[in-house]
């Protein structure tokens, strides 16, 4: 590996929502520091399955559902 044109790869902790911690190796900030997340695995609905809201913008979603046949509810 070539000297000085890689990051610094070093140990940080990564704080959840819930609180929880772990270590990992990042090239995030400096040796020891932790990173906050707004969001995590725990709390995003992608992971978590949690209730997707579809909005209908301008009747957009109406539209396609009248046009395609589909019912709403």
């Amino acid at each position: 590996m070539k000297k000085e044109i890689h990051p610094d790869y070093h140990f940080i902790t990564v704080q959840m929502n819930d609180g929880s911690t772990f270590q990992t190796r990042s090239t995030y900030g400096a040796e020891g520091e932790t990173l906050v997340l707004d969001i995590d695995p725990t709390t995003h609905p992608a992971w978590t399955g949690g209730g997707q809201q579809l909005l209908d913008r301008g009747g957009r979603v109406s539209r396609f559902n009248k046009k395609y046949g589909f019912t709403s509810g």
